[in-house]
């Protein structure tokens, strides 16, 4: 019995003393994360920022796409509330009008700067990574300042967004502190002198306020950027990115005015049309000065390995061989597709891409390509460029993948996709989530 008695105070010592190491290294994990408050403001006037800041301020939102996470839809720019799905649940964008009880009217520059370059509240809460603030925090403070001075010049929206719906326990903000320990590393996009002023000028833009990377480099399953992987090709909201490296699927290579057309436009001529996510990039890259867009190109169009002019290459075109081994993915396009996408359709001959130059049909994931007959193709620019309406109501998984198997061997050398009905069943479940 004493001996026993030994053995049991000895194990309760034992565990005593990893519960006190546990409550402390919870404490000092709670110390760690820890963030003071910066003191609120009355909202300044809008005459107290220099009109051309302002302008600069707008100019830099439409190259980070502000708008298009925190607008939700039929919502006032900029208000916030958009549905942000993530396989950790789903994230609402905060209010970035000057309200100062929803917004960001109560936001001091300073405050406005944490949480850009260090993903924190004025309160002091840490701020999930879908602000891409391992990106943003590459600015200068002199670029986010002018953002700062054009959002306090926005019309003070009234919009307190949804609750975050989030899997257990990742509504519990301090652990993001964690997440950015591993994946955010701070400083300035460093310059390269062997490279051009455009290019060093595309490698700011696209490290930082673009953040290209967080769509196009794949993800750990912690939801940060593979940096050894980077530029990989990734997935944005069910979609999936292409690559922007040399790896990049595309029949011809980018070239700089290529990108250019594409970036500005929503079309290619030797390449295909903006979807998806893209195109509200594409919206806001209109809407800038072609100097950005063209430095930006410098900068990727030189990861991709991309020439002077694209290679004249032949397209491939197995249309009998396709439809012996596809037949009902061949009457379905025949009669739902040909009349724009086949040999003499009049949009072919307004010099649209032939569907063998669609980097969707030739990317090793028939993602993007089940997203887009699901989900159709909007025109990116004020009405203007590609439409194409959406068959996710008109045809099942199995139609739409019997379709997405003969466009593959018709219109490409590329193996055939594997489960496609499997990928249009996921894709079509992604793009009703909201």
């Amino acid at each position: 019995m004493v001996t026993l008695r030994r053995v049991t105070q000895s194990r309760l010592r034992w565990v005593m003393a990893l519960l006190l190491l546990g409550l402390a290294g919870a404490l000092i994990a709670l110390a760690l994360s820890w963030r003071p408050a910066i003191a609120p403001i009355t909202p300044p006037a809008r005459s107290s920022f220099a009109p051309a800041l302002v302008a600069r301020g707008a100019m830099l939102a439409k190259l980070g796409d502000c708008a298009v996470c925190h607008t939700r839809d039929g919502g006032a720019p900029l208000a916030g509330g958009r549905a942000l799905a993530t396989p950790f649940g789903t994230l609402y964008s905060d209010n970035l009008t000057p309200d100062p009880e929803t917004g960001i009217g109560t936001w001091s520059a300073s405050a406005f700067r944490r949480a850009m370059k260090d993903g924190v509240s004025r309160t002091g809460a840490h701020l999930y990574p879908a602000l891409p603030y391992e990106h943003f925090t590459h600015v200068r403070d002199a670029d986010l300042d002018a953002i700062y001075a054009f959002l306090m010049t926005r019309r003070p929206v009234h919009a307190a967004a949804p609750a975050n719906r989030l899997i257990f326990p990742l509504g519990f903000r301090p652990l993001l502190a964690g997440w950015k320990l591993l994946f955010l590393h701070r400083g300035e996009t460093p310059i390269d002198p062997g490279r051009s002023a455009a290019w060093n000028r595309g490698a700011y833009i696209v490290e930082g306020l673009g953040h290209c990377g967080g769509c196009h480099t794949p993800r750990n399953l912690a939801g940060g950027e593979i940096r050894s992987q980077a530029y990989a090709g990734g997935i944005a909201e069910g979609w999936r990115a292409p690559a922007l490296n040399a790896a990049n699927p595309a029949a011809r290579k980018w070239t700089q005015d290529a990108l250019v057309t594409y970036l500005r436009t929503g079309i290619s001529p030797d390449h295909s049309a903006a979807a998806g996510p893209m195109g509200p990039v594409v919206e806001s890259l209109s809407q800038v000065p072609e100097s950005e867009v063209r430095a930006i190109a410098a900068y990727i169009g030189a990861k991709m390995g991309g020439g002077t002019a694209p290679a004249q290459a032949r397209l491939p075109d197995h249309a009998g061989a396709a439809a012996r081994r596809f037949p009902e993915g061949a009457v379905l396009f025949a009669g739902a597709c040909a009349g724009c996408h086949g040999p003499g359709a009049p949009m072919m001959g307004q010099d649209r891409p032939s569907l063998a130059l669609a980097t969707t049909v030739r990317d090793g994931s028939a993602t993007s390509a089940a997203q887009a007959v699901l989900q159709g193709i909007e025109p990116p620019v004020a009405g203007r460029g590609p439409k194409m309406p959406g068959f996710a109501d008109a045809l099942t998984n199995e139609q739409i993948a019997a379709v997405l198997g003969y466009l593959r061997a018709r219109y490409t050398d590329q193996p055939d996709w594997k489960k496609l009905p499997a990928t249009v069943a996921k894709a079509r479940k992604e793009g009703a989530q909201p």
